[in-house]
């Protein structure tokens, strides 16, 4: 095969792969990365801010709790791989949806339960998933759901956090507990682990 045939078999493989994006906030956005990057059929995970006013937000800015924009992560999936309801699954169960601008030590606006999404059926799904866990289960689920402006990403440091600083105390005692309720409640939507 010949470099032009191996370059057009490339292209149409990825041309082939049906991708979608979703963006969740559920508290401090290294958590949510580490997260749902261990999930099959997630092409790409990527930290930042979204659902405020202020353009081109930094960290700091966001971390002031007056821009309006919460920690965010912008994932890309591939829908023949992974589910949007198991995606929904994931979210409610590794934060805590029912505690308004909250998330264990993390307090303010900028950690509020948010799913921000780029299509109507998405917006409509993660309604009637809301409302099933407030009529089956009782929770009393803030999560706020709507549609998606702008996505403005996170400084580069953000980027792959845990997989940088594993063994910090932060991840520690934040992050791996997290993965271990993943790994203990989700197994069957995690990618094989080499």
């Amino acid at each position: 095969m010949n470099v032009q045939s191996r370059g057009n078999l490339i292209t149409n493989m990825f041309q082939s792969i049906k991708k979608e994006k979703i963006v969740f906030g559920g508290g401090c956005f290294w958590c949510a990365e580490a997260i749902f990057a261990r999930l099959r059929g997630i092409l790409s995970v990527h930290p930042g801010y979204a659902g405020g006013e202020t353009k081109d937000p930094t960290y700091d800015q966001v971390s002031s709790g007056r821009t309006g924009h919460a920690e965010v992560i912008e994932i890309g999936y591939d829908p023949s791989k992974i589910h949007f309801e198991d995606l929904l699954t994931v979210f409610f169960a590794t934060h805590d949806p029912t505690t308004l601008n909250r998330q264990g030590n993390d307090a303010g606006t900028q950690y509020r339960s948010l799913i921000l999404c780029k299509t109507a059926e998405q917006k409509e799904e993660a309604e009637k998933f809301i409302a099933g866990l407030k009529a089956e289960d009782g929770l009393n689920v803030v999560t706020e759901v709507g549609m998606l402006s702008k996505f403005y990403p996170a400084e580069d440091y953000h980027h792959s956090y845990y997989e940088r600083n594993k063994n910090s105390p932060y991840c520690r005692v934040v992050i791996d507990p997290k993965l271990k309720k993943l790994r203990d409640k989700c197994q069957g939507l995690m990618k094989q682990e080499v």
